[in-house]
């Protein structure tokens, strides 16, 4: 029985936006930007491509494979302008204390 390619089975389940959205967030809990960034490229892969996200935000595409790389540094409003993109948003909430 053939199996599914991991890559092609993550990129079908990123497609629901809540699935990214809890996706996305596992990555920032482990307190990685890098991870981060990487899962965001996952998702962004997942719902359009860089390439058209690139078309659809005017951010330039070398510009946005290089930004959602381990080694990449977003401002917060190019995070912001992908995050829109592909449906999501960005949210702050209070960490939450473990009670002793």
């Amino acid at each position: 029985m053939p199996t599914e390619d991991y890559d092609d089975f993550l990129l079908e389940e990123l497609r629901d936006t809540e699935t990214a959205a809890e996706y996305l967030s596992a990555s920032i809990e482990s307190g990685s930007m890098d991870e981060f960034l990487v899962a965001l490229r996952n998702v962004a892969n997942a719902h359009r491509g860089i390439g058209v996200l690139s078309e659809i935000t005017t951010l330039n595409r070398q510009s946005m494979y290089k930004m959602l790389s381990a080694e990449g540094n977003p401002t917060l409003g190019s995070l912001l302008t992908v995050l829109k993109a592909i449906g999501l948003t960005l949210t702050v909430k209070p960490v939450e204390q473990e009670i002793a």
